[in-house]
């Protein structure tokens, strides 16, 4: 029977023939699940409507143009809330994501509705090293930005969101619509109050002979992430600080999950 409140969102960009399995994998375990195409020009989008209109659980929504992931979960996020839906898994359409874990995320904001479940990656041999280390840094960062543990990585994007905080979070900023949405949408909706649980959840990264695809580059996206994060510390130094430091002494030892 399908949720009437939470839904799987899947942005989607030039991800090749890997949508349409990964489209297909969690429609298998949830019902519904959205597809929002970001001004995909690879013919990926018209396989997946295909598969949508064979199968009732899924969903496709097109942008006109390439917004930035963010941009395009903002999108499902909106149209989610006008129709009444109060949580979204967000997940990656590459298949780096585990479809197997929809279920459990989702009974887990089934039980804490208030919180934002956070996957916390298992990553296999075949993860990069230097992804690895820019991970840790992340995790350093936003350690220091929201003062202390509660989000044990903010660069996996396999989450459930209750879908209002996500949009005050986007409206709180102008960034956040690239490869820096997932960093600093977890930091913006500690900031509101809202409450972490970080569950454990495996990714892989796979080859390009299995259909894994990349928009990652390099210089120009660890720009943007150093640009976001400049300015989350320069916002924490000059306004977040004191309302953080009362939480904090508020929630004692138990912080990290709230």
């Amino acid at each position: 029977m399908p949720s009437s409140t939470h839904l799987v969102l899947i942005p989607s960009y030039n991800s090749g023939a890997r949508l349409e399995t990964t489209a297909a994998e969690a429609a298998r375990q949830w019902d519904p699940v959205w597809i929002v195409i970001d001004g995909s020009t690879d013919g990926s989008d018209s396989a997946v409507a295909a598969l949508a209109a064979r199968d009732s659980r899924l969903r496709v929504i097109a942008r006109p143009r390439r917004g930035g992931k963010g941009a395009a979960i903002a999108t499902g996020v909106s149209i989610a809330l006008a129709e009444g839906f109060t949580h979204v898994l967000a997940m990656d359409s590459d298949g780096q994501h585990p479809a197997g874990r929809i279920g459990e995320f989702m009974a887990a904001s089934a039980g804490r509705p208030e919180t934002l479940v956070l996957g916390r990656p298992i990553f296999g041999p075949e993860a990069p090293i230097a992804r690895m280390l820019g991970r840790k840094l992340s995790v350093w960062l936003a350690q220091v930005e929201i003062l202390g543990p509660g989000i044990d990585d903010p660069l996996f994007g396999f989450r459930v969101y209750p879908a209002a905080a996500l949009q005050r979070a986007l409206g709180s900023t102008r960034f956040g619509r690239g490869y820096d949405f997932d960093h600093e949408m977890a930091v913006r909706i500690y900031w509101d109050g809202v409450p972490t649980l970080n569950l454990d959840a495996s990714c892989r990264y796979l080859s390009k002979s299995q259909g894994g695809i990349s928009h990652f580059h390099y210089w120009r996206d660890n720009l943007v992430l150093f640009r976001s994060n400049l300015q989350l510390l320069l916002e924490l130094a000059f306004r977040r600080w004191p309302a953080l430091l009362a939480r904090r002494r508020r929630a004692g030892s138990g912080a990290s999950r709230d």
